[in-house]
């Protein structure tokens, strides 16, 4: 099999370098699972957009001070100063945000923001993004999608990608060469018990990385999201409660219905006191009051959250939820530069799978699309500006992936043992 970019992984950040792409390039995308089964789709909360020059200080001030200041200062200010053009391309491509009674955009806050600059559609802000890209993606005669098909490696020789390994939907064990490799593989959640990601993430990019001696970074660092609905069966992927609710008036209650942190704090003081809270009450979840939010905001702002309180036996508008802490986001990944490349050459790594930096120790809200889609489109730009031939593969030996749950179960092992060793410090 041959084509001359591989993409491997359907979710925004996945999509949208394929989209900047020249058109006159044989571009595959390929995804594990349904086109749909990525985190892109479940974000709910927004994107974060620069309103004007005079926002730039707070909203670097912001992602500096969520990341513990361990950011790298130059990813945030890229991020930033692309903001604006990355959301007009996102509305030429057919993205619909909210907006006010003025026809302008109606922007919102979430916890961390000391402004509100954070553009979204009701609550369901990556589904609609996403399904955008998807459908300009859907219209290029270049571009091929390939569903139910795995990476199972990457094929690295002197340095240099040259392909990858591949399980087809039947079954099939293939190579594939090409001219660039670029990995949007997603997150870390399958990997735990509870976690508001889809199951088949499972930190791929990382565990072939760790396989191939690549460099990585900040594996260690892992976000956990405060607000989860709290279900018995842990086996349920776990349905997030945005920080948009928070942001909009919301409030957190122990077991006696009292207040007991300030729900706008970052993710991490937030966990870090719900989880203290819950030891104290000696409880498996704390309680979400959401009806500090006007109904009618409430149903328009948070359709979904609404629906499925309600499916749950939940009646937001008259009675508080139960909420939990999950798995939410992963800040570390294989390490990239500011172009999304890696230390192997003609393999680059984007989205939630490649660490930049711009997040360090703990991710601003509302910030993991817009970084996505930032950097996906260096990618692009600078695999357009160096076109490369394709080189020879070699021999590969694909009896060597013919056991899938062994295969599966060394990478897991490998990108666990590695967070251990980082969180330890050995």
């Amino acid at each position: 099999m041959n084509t001359d970019i591989l993409i491997v992984g359907s979710g925004c950040s996945g999509l949208y370098c394929a989209l900047n792409l020249p058109e006159d390039k044989k571009i595959t995308v390929i995804t594990k699972a349904a086109l749909e089964e990525c985190n892109s789709f479940l974000a709910q909360g927004g994107i974060c957009v620069l309103r004007d020059e005079n926002d730039y200080d707070s909203f670097f001030e912001d992602t500096m001070k969520a990341g513990h200041y361990e950011n790298d200062k130059t990813s945030v200010d890229i991020m930033i100063r692309s903001s604006r053009e990355v959301i007009n391309d996102l509305i030429r491509l057919g993205v619909d945000f909210t907006k006010g009674e003025d026809g302008n955009p109606d922007y919102t806050r979430e916890g961390a923001h000391s402004k509100k600059r954070i553009m979204y559609h009701e609550d369901v802000t990556g589904k609609e993004i996403t399904s955008k890209l998807l459908a300009r993606v859907k219209e290029r005669d270049n571009i091929t999608l390939m569903e139910y098909t795995s990476l199972l490696d990457v094929i690295i020789q002197d340095n240099i990608c040259r392909g990858a390994v591949l399980r087809l939907a039947d079954g099939t064990i293939t190579t594939v060469n090409t001219q660039y490799t670029v990995l949007a593989t997603g997150g870390i959640g399958g990997l735990y018990k509870h976690s508001t990601n889809f199951r088949q993430l499972t930190a791929d990019a990382v565990a072939i990385a760790l396989k191939h001696g690549l460099e990585v970074r900040d594996v260690n660092y892992i976000q956990i999201h405060p607000t989860t609905f709290y279900n018995r069966d842990s086996s349920e992927r776990s349905f997030l409660i945005s920080e948009s609710v928070r942001g909009e008036g919301a409030k957190l209650y122990n077991k006696n219905m009292e207040r007991f942190v300030n729900e706008l704090l970052p993710r991490d003081q937030v966990s870090k006191a719900i989880f203290e809270q819950m030891e104290k009450d000696g409880t498996e979840h704390v309680w979400e009051d959401l009806r500090p939010i006007d109904p009618e905001a409430l149903k328009t702002h948070f359709p979904n959250i609404v629906e499925y309180c309600a499916k749950k036996g939940y009646d937001v508008t008259k009675e508080c939820i139960p909420v939990v802490p999950a798995q939410h986001y992963y800040m570390g990944g294989v390490k990239v530069d500011k172009y999304s490349r890696s230390s192997a050459e003609r393999l680059y790594v984007v989205g939630e799978a490649a660490c930049n930096g711009v997040h360090g120790k703990n991710r601003l809200a509302s910030n993991s699309l817009l970084e996505s889609l930032v950097f996906a489109r260096r990618a692009a730009g600078q695999m357009a500006a160096n076109p490369a031939e394709a080189l020879p593969l070699g021999e590969v030996n694909l009896s060597l992936y013919a056991d899938k749950e062994k295969l599966e179960q060394d990478y897991k092992t490998l990108v666990l043992k590695e967070i251990e060793r980082r969180t330890n410090n050995v």
